[in-house]
């Protein structure tokens, strides 16, 4: 009877360092989706754009794509063109996004949408990657960037109506909820 306890508990240490190695894979994936969000809901509140840090985000998911696919690259010189390839790639994506930063194009697009453009540019930067490198991650990404354009616009227009909901909800949930202080009697 206590040896299957001893296999069991024989089988759950190497779980843990299996799951440390999961996140620690998925970590950068993670840093820089929260960082683009980050990155659109503070443009958002202080309504100015906030171009070096777009150039640093640019920068990293492109440093993302190279050192996430490096281990499965055998060849040096297919590294010399993993390298060079996403440098041309992200070079690009930071020309567009200076163009969408000059005075004149930032005149005619507010800043909030400004960055949500920019965000649009990283997206679309970041999934093209992932197609280009035949990384299922990194086109997830790219796409859940893309996705994150929509919802933050959506939330923007909405956050009134979810406070109310929200509001609402709470006053249901005290009203039906079984009080658990003692009756008074008069």
């Amino acid at each position: 009877m206590s040896e299957p306890e001893l296999t069991q508990d024989a089988a759950d240490p190497p779980d843990r360092p299996r799951e440390a190695r999961f996140l620690r894979r998925k970590l950068p994936y993670v840093a820089v989706l929260t960082l683009a969000i980050v990155g659109v809901a503070y443009t958002n509140m202080s309504h100015q754009p906030i171009s070096g840090f777009w150039e640093f985000l640019a920068i990293a998911i492109g440093a993302v794509s190279v050192v996430t696919v490096w281990p499965s690259v055998d060849d040096r010189k297919a590294r010399f063109r993993l390298i060079w390839t996403q440098a041309l790639h992200w070079a690009t994506i930071l020309v567009v996004m200076n163009i969408m930063l000059l005075t004149h194009v930032q005149r005619m697009v507010p800043a909030p949408a400004n960055s949500l453009v920019l965000l649009m540019f990283l997206a679309l930067g970041t999934f093209l990657a992932g197609v280009n490198l035949l990384s299922f991650q990194i086109c997830f990404l790219g796409l859940a960037m893309a996705l994150s354009v929509p919802a933050i616009a959506w939330f923007k227009q909405s956050a009134l109506f979810l406070l109310l909901a929200a509001v609402l909800l709470i006053g249901l949930g005290i009203t039906f909820l079984p009080s658990r202080s003692k009756k008074y009697t008069a």
